[in-house]
This record gives C-alpha cells, sequence and structure tokens, in this order.
C-alpha cells in the first residue's frame, strides 16, 4: 500500500522524482510510492500565478483525495530576453499540454534571431509537500544556462534537447540521468524537500 502520493500523471516524471527521491530516503521503496494515475485521481486546474501555487494545487488536491502526503511540483524553463516566459505556461507554450515537440520548435522560432550572448534561460522548479492535516512545505530550485539553436540527445523531456546548463558542454537530453538529476532544478528542489517528507513519513 502506498505511504506517500506523486501528484503527476507524467511516467517520466514520477521515475525522475523518484531516482532523486530514494538516496535521501532509504526506508521507502519504489511500492510506497504511488502517482495520481496509479491512483486514480484527476488533475486539477492549475491556475496559480507561480510555480509554487501551481505545485501547491495540485498537491493539496492529491492530498485531499488519497488521505496520503502528497508531493507534486510545478517547473518550467524561463528565458530572460522574453522576460522569463515560458514560465508557468511552459508545458502549454504551443496551445496543448505536454506538446513537448510543439513547445520546443516554438520557442526555438522564437528566439531564432536572438545572438547568443542574450541566449541566457533558467529551469525553476517549485516542489511541495503537503500532508492531510493541512502541513504545507515548499522548496525550490533552479539551475542557469542557455538556449541552443538545435535539439540535442535523446534523454530527458521537455525542454532539455534545447537547454545547457553552466558549466555543463552537452545539452540536458545527452547528460546521464544520474549527472542531468544531480545539476537539475528538480534535483535541487526534491532534495531540499527530502528530509521533511521523511519526517512526515517516519511521525
Amino acid at each position: 500500500m502506498a505511504r506517500l502520493a506523486i501528484a503527476t500523471h507524467n511516467a517520466h516524471k514520477v521515475d525522475e522524482i523518484w531516482a532523486i527521491l530514494a538516496p535521501a530516503l532509504p526506508g521507502l521503496t519504489r511500492d510506497d510510492v504511488a502517482s495520481a494515475k496509479e491512483l486514480g485521481a484527476p488533475s486539477p486546474v492549475e491556475d496559480g500565478t507561480t510555480f509554487s501555487e501551481n505545485a501547491l494545487i495540485k498537491a493539496r488536491a492529491l492530498a485531499t483525495a488519497t488521505g496520503l502526503p502528497a508531493i507534486a511540483d510545478d517547473s518550467g524553463i524561463a528565458v530572460a530576453v522574453m522576460g522569463g516566459a515560458p514560465g508557468i505556461f511552459s508545458a502549454l507554450w504551443s496551445g496543448r499540454h505536454g506538446a513537448d515537440r510543439e513547445n520546443l520548435d516554438l520557442l526555438l522560432a522564437q528566439m531564432a534571431d536572438i545572438p547568443d550572448a542574450h541566449r541566457g534561460a533558467a529551469f525553476v522548479c517549485a516542489a511541495v509537500l503537503v500532508t492531510p492535516d493541512g502541513r504545507e512545505v515548499v522548496c525550490e530550485g533552479v539551475v542557469e544556462g542557455e538556449l541552443l539553436r538545435e535539439p540535442a540527445g535523446e534523454g530527458g523531456f521537455g525542454y532539455d534537447p534545447i537547454f545547457r546548463a553552466h558549466g555543463e558542454t552537452v545539452s540536458n537530453a545527452e547528460l546521464t540521468a544520474e549527472r542531468k538529476n544531480a545539476i537539475s532544478h528538480r534535483g535541487a528542489a526534491f532534495r531540499a524537500l527530502a528530509p521533511r517528507v521523511a519526517e512526515v513519513l517516519e511521525a
């Protein structure tokens, strides 16, 4: 029986979150964790104006629906010369949720004439924990980098093929899963959240 719920229907995200949390929660097994999809929970309307607000909306809904502690994240890419867009609209940038390639292609087209010196961007993540009794914790992670001009690599998802983190020589999609999790916005946010998750599960 699940002890912790993850508020996502994205299998890639479940695997990534589990890989990040597992080393910090040695008493937790994969069978102890269930996604919103596995639990049959619907996705709430994400009408917040920040990553943190949207993550809390998802976690609150799942904790209420299941009676389990729930974790969630909301994340996206923020491009400096676009005033931080796509931001919270990253997954919807092309008009259809989760259309990764269309989102990526649209962003590349919008940035086509921007010189390399001004292609700075950041991946931003808010990771949250909500318990059935109303406790809430929010942690954030950011990784700075730049937008490439063409997709590179087959790994990752979302905008990973066109983002290169500072200090790296390849795109996020060309990194190993272990390296990506070590430097990523989601990795930073969930590693910060992990001790609070442990406290709840041990209570």
